[in-house]
């Protein structure tokens, strides 16, 4: 599915100059993801286009949604009417830039990842013509749009500004519901919206998200260090909190590391929990893995289930189908 070798880490924002954090980034997509995006589906949300296409005879396999019973009814055989694939999508990426993301413990920091989920979902959009803007929020409740436009130029830009954003991380939580918000009076054409955060923040997003759903393809792209799901046997050790700035001394015993690990698979099902109520697709992101593999696999896995539930509303509309056609040829 993709090319072998090892995985290049995310590059670091906190060492790596700008220019070049970007150009790694852009070589690692389009070398191991060239293509895998591609076709006649709507980026990284595979799906039927939306403008009518040629009509032409029924076979075997077909959505029978696509049926056209005007043409079936006067030529007295079934007929269905493709549909043109969206070539020119507009795709809205929110971005959260809290403090929260300045941290990591293992291949990447946290916010290394969500740049990098960012370059991924833009160069892939940008190749085939398409559009991206993009929104970020961070901690003060601040909001920068970038306008949706195409292009290299306008991607590279758009990345620099998101880059900007992170290096320069401001006290307090994310607040995803307004930017939610925001963004859908931003995005007004049907198209994909992707959400990169770690959606740590507890207020009410649940709501927006769907609302977003309701009008667009949603992806939550979550970003995970796996300190936050699981505490090493360290003996004492000082936490800082990155975005309030408050400090704790723990000792990391085997009682305390048990009661983190059920909080965390708490939390995180309950992420997943609110993300599937609001009607996104959730991607899974952590710093310790193969950030390039795990998007390849959501995207060939996310077609696969498409495929196979396209089949079965054809299977399941057989009986259907077969007694509005012997009406319609009477």
């Amino acid at each position: 599915m993709v090319g072998g070798g090892r995985t290049p880490d995310a590059p670091s924002i906190a060492t790596t100059p700008a220019s070049e954090v970007l150009r790694r980034l852009e070589l690692a997509v389009t070398r191991r993801l060239d293509g895998l995006l591609q076709g006649d589906h709507r980026g990284l949300t595979p799906g039927h286009g939306t403008e009518q296409g040629e009509v032409r005879g029924y076979q075997p396999g077909d959505d029978v949604r696509r049926i056209d019973w005007n043409v079936t009814a006067r030529l007295r055989e079934t007929h269905v009417r493709d549909t043109v694939a969206d070539r020119e999508l507009e795709t809205w990426v929110l971005v959260d830039t809290s403090a929260s993301l300045a941290f990591g413990s293992a291949r990447a920091e946290k916010r290394d990842l969500a740049l990098a989920a960012v370059a991924a979902v833009g160069f892939l959009t940008l190749r085939t013509g398409n559009r991206i803007g993009a929104v970020t929020t961070d901690g003060a409740g601040t909001h920068v749009t970038v306008p949706a436009r195409g292009g290299r130029v306008h991607g590279q830009a758009l990345l620099r500004q998101v880059l900007g954003a992170f290096g320069q991380p401001r006290p307090g939580a994310a607040d995803l519901g307004p930017a939610m918000r925001r963004l859908g009076g931003l995005a007004r054409r049907r198209g994909l919206v992707v959400v990169v955060s770690d959606f740590l923040d507890p207020g009410e997003w649940t709501a927006p998200l769907r609302s977003l759903a309701m009008r667009h393809d949603v992806l939550g792209i979550e970003i995970v260090d796996p300190l936050e799901v699981e505490l090493p046997d360290a003996g004492s050790v000082h936490l800082v909190d990155p975005e309030t700035g408050a400090e704790l001394e723990v000792r990391t015993d085997p009682a305390l590391r048990a009661r983190y690990a059920d909080a965390a698979r708490s939390q995180r099902a309950d992420i997943a929990r609110r993300l599937r109520t609001a009607g996104a697709d959730h991607l899974q992101l952590r710093t310790d893995r193969d950030w390039l593999l795990d998007l390849a696999r959501f995207v060939s896995h996310r077609r696969d289930r498409v495929d196979a539930l396209s089949r079965a509303a054809a299977h399941g509309h057989d009986a259907t189908t077969s007694a509005r056609l012997h009406g319609a040829s009477r």
